[in-house]
């Protein structure tokens, strides 16, 4: 994810923020004015953001001081400006008491914020860092912009103030919310990294004026939809203003791809990655650890394969151990900037030309992709994707709105390779996935189990019907070898040996699955009821092409009146040597372990979507669907999916 949170408390955790976050990360001097700190480290002034400013008499953009950061987090939830307020209060002769209740924001908290940290794609700080002056600042005010949009998305349709016994009522905060920006150049590890700390009070006013406390745990739950608005929001404007297209890009093998500008090469987005390998290298250590760790009896204290749940945290305890110290001397901007394209070109390996002509090399490769790539939204195909991926990759098949809602950001920004959408979209698609592909299976016995957000679905198919998960491998039996085989793992090697000849076993991730789920539904829906509920044709391929990478489309011919069938199948819709080389490469989404099988089973599947889809155009010559055209979003017949069918 690019947006993290993190609870902030009252007392030493927000004595943290005050002496290290607030001033780009680094160590604040003692006694040393705030706003004197932030200019040593060469870090802009925090900025107060959010509707809810109004309240405090706060504005937009105006610059967060010293006694407000600890008025509103560090006191436990006071009015930025309280000591005033006790002041003018004491003046007029009220008690103390009163004069402090003033000054107050509702009841003391002792939880008084979140942190949100924002940051964009690799891709993305690289052109900022690498690029000119126009280009930094094209960047900069889009991720602003959608860090906003961000926000307001939690004050309308997240952010929720409890009151009543037990918090049993809940209400939006009308006002909206109160947040301070803060905003980071680099990470710990000295490379480019444009971040934003986002510090959001907890404090909320309701509609009769009262101030209550957002509920902190909505905001966890959240975290992940916020994410996915955020990286398409900011991966769209950039891509309009400076003329560039996204691609999917595989980071580990099994999980989800992310969305990077195409023509970034892979090399220098691994130069920023230099904390992941140190990461991964710990991680493997770990993961050794966890799989040979045995109790006093000599019997192992945990499973003999390593879990999805086990290695997110043993990746915690890795990022933890290998976190470098703080920063050393702080730098100008202008001096990062120039610096970070020395390093890059020094010890990237990527050439000097291409770095120092990064945005043109990217608009280059977009041009070759919008000039091949009709982006085309089909609301009832992405609700099937969308509920088959979320179905899988939920234990048990039972999920929230929230869910479908982040999964249908993601399927947007994949198919729409960082072209502009229209608002409300995602919602679209999520209410038709609800509506057709999921069952309401609540059963609450609480007031929240009656709101929208939390409604339990799963979807309408058996998990008979979709491929079955892979079960972990049982423990092994130390008094028997088991033969290359039998699949079942062999017995961990003694610890004497390097990390990278340690075969651990681990459960296989659920994307994969997920994938393959969502293949197999549009294939039988296609099959048996779509046809008979839609009456238009459909050009399958070219619906499919925006959810695929240019390099594995195939070339059009010349002539279309008188094509001729390719040798490799009759009707292909792609082309598989370039399939094949892209397995070599292992630097896209359809890069992921084909077998000789697979590739065979890819071929029929696209060849037979080839003829149909010929077949259909010539009874109707229509064409596709665009993007841009009043029709884009219109609902069509179902269709295998070429994109996440090739990520088999």
């Amino acid at each position: 994810m690019t947006v993290d949170i993190r609870v902030i408390r009252a007392g030493q955790m927000y004595r943290y923020y005050l002496r290290e976050t607030v001033v780009g990360d680094g160590r604040r001097p003692a006694r040393t004015p705030l706003r004197a700190a932030q200019e040593q480290a060469g870090v802009p002034a925090g900025r107060w953001i959010g509707r809810g400013l109004a309240a405090l008499g706060l504005a937009p953009g105006e610059e967060v001081n010293e006694a407000q950061l600890r008025n509103l987090f560090g006191e436990r939830g006071r009015h930025p400006y309280a000591d005033r307020i006790e002041a003018d209060r004491l003046a007029q002769g009220a008690s103390p008491a009163e004069a402090y209740r003033a000054g107050a924001l509702g009841r003391r908290v002792t939880v008084t914020g979140v942190d949100f940290v924002f940051r964009p794609q690799p891709s993305i700080y690289l052109l900022w860092a690498f690029g000119n002056e126009e280009t930094r600042l094209v960047i900069e005010a889009a991720h602003e912009r959608a860090i906003g949009r961000v926000l307001e998305w939690i004050e309308d349709e997240v952010a929720v103030i409890r009151y009543g016994t037990d918090g049993i009522y809940r209400v939006r905060p009308p006002g909206g919310l109160v947040a301070a920006r803060f905003r980071h150049y680099e990470a710990r590890s000295g490379r480019p990294l444009l971040h934003d700390h986002v510090l959001l009070s907890v404090k909320g006013q309701r509609l009769d004026g009262r101030w209550g406390s957002i509920h902190t745990t909505v905001l966890h739950e959240n975290t992940v939809a916020a994410s996915a608005l955020y990286n398409e929001l900011v991966a769209a404007e950039v891509c309009e203003e400076l003329g560039l297209a996204t691609e999917p890009r595989t980071v580990t093998p099994g999980r989800r791809p992310v969305m990077e500008i195409a023509g970034t090469p892979h090399e220098l987005i691994r130069w920023t990655a230099w904390r992941s390998d140190q990461i991964a290298a710990c991680l493997a250590e770990l993961e050794h650890e966890y799989v040979t760790a045995v109790d006093d009896d000599g019997e192992p204290r945990f499973l003999p394969v390593v879990s999805e749940r086990a290695r997110a945290k043993l990746n915690q305890i890795a990022a933890r151990k290998t976190r470098p110290p703080k920063k050393g001397k702080a730098r100008s901007l202008a001096q990062l900037r120039a610096d970070w394209k020395a390093s890059a070109i020094r010890t990237s390996g990527v050439p000097a030309d291409v770095i120092t002509s990064l945005l043109e090399y990217a608009r280059a490769a977009a041009a070759a992709i919008r000039a091949r790539v009709a982006a085309v939204v089909d609301v009832a195909l992405a609700a099937v994707d969308v509920t088959a991926t979320v179905f899988v990759m939920n234990n048990g098949g039972r999920f929230h709105r929230r869910h479908l809602l982040a999964e249908a950001r993601r399927h947007l920004a994949l198919v729409l390779r960082g072209r502009r959408r229209d608002p409300g979209l995602d919602d679209q698609v999520v209410a038709a996935a609800i509506s057709a592909h999921c069952v309401d299976i609540s059963e609450p016995t609480t007031v929240r189990g009656l709101e929208a957000g939390y409604r339990l679905y799963t979807a309408r198919w058996a998990l008979s019907d979709l491929p079955a998960r892979r079960r972990p491998p049982a423990a092994p039996d130390p008094e028997r070898r088991s033969s290359p085989d039998s699949g079942e793992p062999p017995a961990p090697r003694p610890p004497g040996q390097d990390a990278g000849e340690w075969e651990i076993h681990r459960v296989p991730l659920q994307y994969d699955r997920a994938v393959l789920a969502g293949a197999v539904v549009r294939e039988q829906l296609r099959t048996t009821a779509a046809t008979a509920v839609r009456g238009r044709a459909y050009d399958v391929v070219a619906h499919q092409q925006a959810a695929m990478p240019e390099q594995l489309l195939a070339p059009e011919p010349a002539d279309p009146e008188h094509d001729q069938e390719p040798k490799t199948g009759t009707g292909e819709a792609i082309d598989m040597t370039a399939l094949r080389a892209l397995r070599a490469s292992r630097t896209d989404v359809e890069a992921l372990d084909f077998t000789a099988d697979r590739l065979r089973q890819l071929q029929e599947k696209f060849a037979k979507a080839g003829d149909a889809a010929r077949a259909r155009a010539r009874a109707d010559r229509s064409g596709p669907v665009r993007a841009d055209a009043p029709q884009a979003h219109s609902s069509q017949e179902l269709g295998p999916h070429q994109g996440r069918e090739a990520g088999l």
